[in-house]
Order: C-alpha cells, then sequence, then structure tokens
C-alpha cells in the first residue's frame, strides 16, 4: 500500500482515516497476490504522522469492517469469504434496484445525460480491455445511479458495503468476458431511466447485480481459502 503525506491543517484521525480507506479501496482485495497486512510503521512515515492517530484510524476501519487487527501479528485488510461476499451482492442489489427504481421518478434530464455520456465514453475501454480503467468508469457508473436516487439514506447504506463491492467488481471484470457484457446491460438500464419507467429500472439494476451473484457463485471456489490463507 502506498499512501501520499496528509496536510495536517485538516482534523488528523479523520484525515488519517480517510487516506486509510481511500488506499484500501485501491487495493485489489481478492486478488490472491496482493499483501493483506498493513504495516504500521511504514503506513506513519508516508503520511508523516505519529502512530497514535494511525491507530486511531485502524480502530475506526476495524469497526467498520474493513481491516482486522490481530494481537501480536499485526492489522490486515479484510476479505469476505465466499458466503459474505454473495450475501454483500444480494445486499448491493436491494438498495441500488430502489435507488433506480426513484431515479428513474426524479432524475434531472441533466444527470440522465451525464449517466449515457459516461458510459459512452468508457464503452471502448472494456472493447479494448482496458479493464483498469473500465473498473473504476463501472463503479462510477453505479454511484452514479445511487446519487440520481435523491435519497442520502440509500447512498449512506451503500458507502459501508463501497469497499468490498469495487474490489469484487475490480477482480469479476478480468473474468469471462464480463466487462463487455456489462456496457450491454448499462445502455439497457440508461434507456430504461430515460424512459421514466421505475419498474423496468428497477428490475434491470437488479438482474445485472444479480449476474455478478451467479459468476461469484459459479467461478470464486477458491475465495474461501484464500481468506482462509490471510488469516494465518
Amino acid at each position: 500500500m502506498k499512501l501520499r503525506p496528509i496536510d495536517t491543517s485538516f482534523t488528523l484521525k479523520d484525515h488519517v482515516y480517510d487516506m486509510l480507506r481511500e488506499a484500501i479501496v485501491g487495493m485489489n482485495i481478492y486478488d490472491q497476490a496482493t499483501d493483506l497486512r498493513l504495516d504500521e510503521r511504514s503506513l506513519a512515515e508516508q503520511l508523516g504522522i505519529s502512530r497514535t492517530p494511525l491507530r486511531e484510524a485502524l480502530a475506526r476501519l476495524e469497526q467498520e469492517g474493513f481491516v482486522e487487527i490481530r494481537p501480536r501479528r499485526g492489522v490486515f485488510v479484510r476479505r469476505m469469504t465466499l458466503e459474505e461476499v454473495l450475501d454483500l451482492i444480494v445486499a448491493w442489489a436491494a438498495l441500488e434496484s430502489m435507488a433506480a427504481s426513484l431515479a428513474a421518478i426524479s432524475a434531472s434530464e441533466g444527470q440522465l445525460e451525464a449517466l449515457r455520456k459516461h458510459a459512452m465514453s468508457h464503452s471502448e475501454s472494456a472493447a479494448r480491455a482496458d479493464l483498469h480503467e473500465y473498473s473504476e468508469a463501472n463503479l462510477k457508473f453505479h454511484q452514479m445511479i445511487l446519487e440520481m436516487s435523491g435519497s442520502p439514506m440509500l447512498q449512506r447504506l451503500a458507502e459501508g458495503l463501497f469497499v468490498h463491492m469495487y474490489a469484487v467488481r475490480r477482480r469479476a471484470l478480468t473474468e469471462d468476458g464480463r466487462a463487455v457484457r456489462s456496457v450491454v446491460d448499462h445502455m439497457a438500464i440508461i434507456e430504461a431511466l430515460e424512459a421514466r419507467d421505475a419498474d423496468l429500472a428497477s428490475r434491470l439494476v437488479r438482474e445485472h447485480t444479480m449476474k455478478l451473484h451467479a459468476h461469484v457463485r459459479r467461478l470464486w471456489t477458491r475465495l474461501d481459502g484464500l481468506s482462509a490463507a490471510a488469516a494465518n
């Protein structure tokens, strides 16, 4: 994990938390080669701070389920088990499908135009297999739908799932041609939103996310082994 020194003019413990969370989001948590251990000394040096605010931020991240602090062993980014990931995807499908239903009714024409423009501008990155660029754009697409819902509560609930959902989608998009197929799904969702068809938009978003659920259940047979290995 690489971090940049923080601006201490902000509330220190909150800023440290934000920086660490941002760095965790950038990690490929579900890649077998990813080192999940966080070295406190290295983190403190990179941030240019003492270990006290760092440990406060890590404690908060542990409470929110992003890291695990293991006595005498260190701090580790938390990788969910297969069953937890499947449950996560179901929860996300429920939240985003409701958001899409609301967005179809309440989104402004400007928001819908921005969503289409975003999807079109990044569709080529999926086709040419620039999967890092597309994975970023893919998550932004789903975040935009949540924002368009106009529901702060839905957005807050989704924010709690974001780190792991981002990592799950990031890995899945590299497998079995999912990136190209997701572009097709996104365009159908946009058309339903533009038609102001709340039921169709909700269904398409839910089906899109549940395709991810089926993909993970079918192909991620080694995930529980990875989680166990990370714990040792």
